[in-house]
């Protein structure tokens, strides 16, 4: 795991619309932790600071650090509510989490091995039919994406799956339901690259000029 992300959170006391309206109006917004066997706490934290934080992939599929009162608290981010038309966000949530806890996660997945694969070299073109998946697993296995290798894939090769590489101590949800098959959803295809087919238009040939004999000169 990359550098530990920390969320610099402050108590609040007060809900409702009219507190959180107050809250945004100072630049912070309103989340809440909940989980861990613990009361729910309301808190909040400074606007600018959470869209940095948000830039970073790793944010959304991390084990977060929130400092609040002087102590620390390990959670991940559960859910994230953004104005509809502008750039804000409203609201956050928060899960406390235990190193030995199984939660579940969308990750991201990292495409690898695009530019040597056979079927790039042909003239091909590779399409990502999902970005993440919904895995389970203890938080400290927790994987901030996984890769997935596409080094050998060749025109009208697919990869679905139970292609993929898991970390361990892993498990992708759809396949915790029973029929791996059922749910072996597409991961990635490659496909030879559409060309327009040009029709060439002859032109017409031109007529050539019919010679008459010249006229006898009297």
């Amino acid at each position: 795991m990359s550098d530990t992300l920390t969320i610099q959170a402050v108590a609040r006391n007060d809900g409702g619309k009219g507190a959180s309206r107050r809250l945004r109006r100072e630049g912070l917004v309103p989340g809440i932790i909940y989980g861990g066997g613990l009361d729910p706490e309301m808190v909040a934290t400074a606007h600018n600071k959470l869209l940095q934080l948000l830039e970073q992939e790793a944010f959304y599929s991390s084990i977060i650090e929130v400092e609040l009162d002087g102590k620390k608290q390990r959670v991940v981010l559960k859910d994230l509510q953004r104005h509809p038309a502008k750039p804000f966000i409203l609201h956050f949530d928060l899960q406390r989490v235990a190193a030995t806890d199984r939660i579940k996660m969308n990750v991201p997945l990292h495409f690898t091995g695009e530019e040597s694969a056979p079927g790039i070299k042909a003239g091909g073109s590779i399409s990502h039919a999902i970005v993440d998946v919904e895995i389970i697993c203890e938080a400290q296995n927790l994987p901030e994406y996984i890769d997935v290798d596409v080094s050998g894939m060749d025109v009208g090769d697919m990869l679905h799956l139970t292609d993929i590489k898991l970390p361990e101590g892993v498990e992708i949800v759809a396949f915790t339901h029973g029929d791996d098959q059922e749910h072996d959803d597409l991961v990635a295809s490659m496909q030879a690259k559409v060309q327009a087919v040009e029709e060439e238009e002859e032109a017409p040939a031109e007529a050539e000029p019919t010679e008459e004999p010249a006229a006898d000169e009297e």
